[in-house]
């Protein structure tokens, strides 16, 4: 009898236990839907171009070292409510939602001009998300992210190292520095305007308030994070090897706070990994490399920012300089082809993870309104540059 009700709790136990890790793993995949997504693309391609050495080649690993050390000093500074501190700061100082949405946008867009578009989307958008949670106005945020993502996205098009694509085209075709802000100029003053436009048309003037509990921050610590920070910007423009950056904030934060490396969002991480595996893949399927020459000799400006919408703007940039001479409108179509769809850059796919995990029951609203701003801006831009 003994025998048989232990045989019977220990099937009920080990039924409890794979109730719970299914509900685990549900859990997990509608948390992570984007790597989800990335990790399913990516297997499909790999029936197409089997895995080889040349795999190895698809990883920027200077981005995924950036995208690490960026992320853990930012926990690290949240953890000391820095970011909140800013934000009491940010409400006290614009006082308005219209006025904070706009500094906060303008302050990501500036940003992304000197930190790259993903590095100042992971700065800013957490005290986005501050500033409108401790004010009660929760309802704006889908709008402020979405504006957020565009402007890091298209706020780096002016400088060379403002998004990858243009550093990498830069490079190749060793463009003169001023023409490279000549031939961006006006696409980025009317990114600017209609930004601008944007947020006084769906933002209101309301007042905004924040409790005025004092937060003290310590000083060293926080001095420390600022450095550290500054460290992984530093990185970005490869003053230093990047792998002397991870080093010393690893090794920092292993004895300053390690709870800031265990919360890492790893999940975007491997986000990249996969979409590195498919856009590698995609770029080496002779007939999408065929197709991809036939439309540029037709139109290189509309087929690069088209193709930045499938396998999203560096690899676009990466593919399609092996194919055109063109460099002005190929420097055009990927930059602004970066908005649009979800996958048209990588950092949009960081601002919906971002929005996601606070907001995990809200996706197909952001998603649709993501796509009508985005593609929006996408069809005035294309429209503007075609006349250039």
């Amino acid at each position: 009898m003994k025998t048989h009700t232990h045989v019977h709790n220990g099937k009920l136990l080990n039924n409890q236990l794979i109730a719970d890790f299914l509900h685990k793993f549900v859990n997990f995949c509608k948390n992570n839907v984007v790597m989800i997504i990335a990790l399913f693309v990516a297997l499909i391609t790999t029936f197409f171009v089997k895995p080889d050495a040349t795999y190895l080649d698809y990883f920027d690993f200077k981005t995924l070292t950036c995208l690490f050390c960026t992320l853990a000093v930012v926990n690290a500074l949240k953890n000391l409510r820095f970011f909140f501190s800013l934000a009491q700061k940010t409400v006290r100082l614009f006082k308005t939602a219209k006025t904070s949405v706009l500094a906060l946008v303008y302050i990501t867009f500036i940003g992304s001009m000197f930190l790259a578009n993903d590095m100042a989307l992971l700065t800013f958008l957490p005290l986005g998300y501050l500033v409108l949670t401790t004010t009660g106005k929760e309802k704006y945020m889908p709008f402020t992210f979405i504006m957020q993502n565009i402007a890091a996205n298209l706020g780096g098009m002016l400088t060379p190292f403002g998004n990858p694509q243009n550093l990498y085209l830069y490079s190749k075709f060793a463009i003169p520095t001023l023409e490279f802000i000549g031939i961006m100029l006006i696409p980025f003053l009317i990114s600017i305007a209609i930004i601008t436009l944007c947020c006084i048309i769906f933002v209101k003037s309301e007042p905004l308030e924040i409790s005025e509990g004092k937060i003290t921050l310590p000083p060293l610590k926080t001095t420390v994070y600022l450095l550290l920070f500054a460290l992984a910007i530093i990185i970005v423009f490869e003053i230093i090897p990047y792998w002397i950056g991870l080093i010393i904030i690893v090794i920092s934060l292993t004895f300053l706070d390690r709870k800031a490396l265990v919360k890492v969002d790893y999940p975007l991480l491997f986000t990249f990994v996969f979409f590195f595996i498919f856009a590698g893949n995609m770029s080496r399927i002779e007939p999408v490399k065929n197709l991809f020459c036939y439309l540029l000799d037709k139109n290189t400006l509309l087929f690069s920012a088209l193709s930045c919408q499938v396998i999203s703007n560096v690899p676009s940039s990466i593919l399609l300089a092996q194919f055109t001479t063109n460099y002005k409108d190929l420097l055009l179509g990927v930059n602004i082809g970066g908005v649009g769809t979800l996958i048209s850059s990588l950092a949009s796919l960081i601002t919906l993870r971002e929005f996601l995990k606070n907001n995990p029951h809200k996706s197909r609203s952001y998603i649709l309104q993501f796509s009508i701003f985005n593609f929006s801006f996408l069809g005035i831009l294309l429209l503007v540059c075609s006349f250039i």
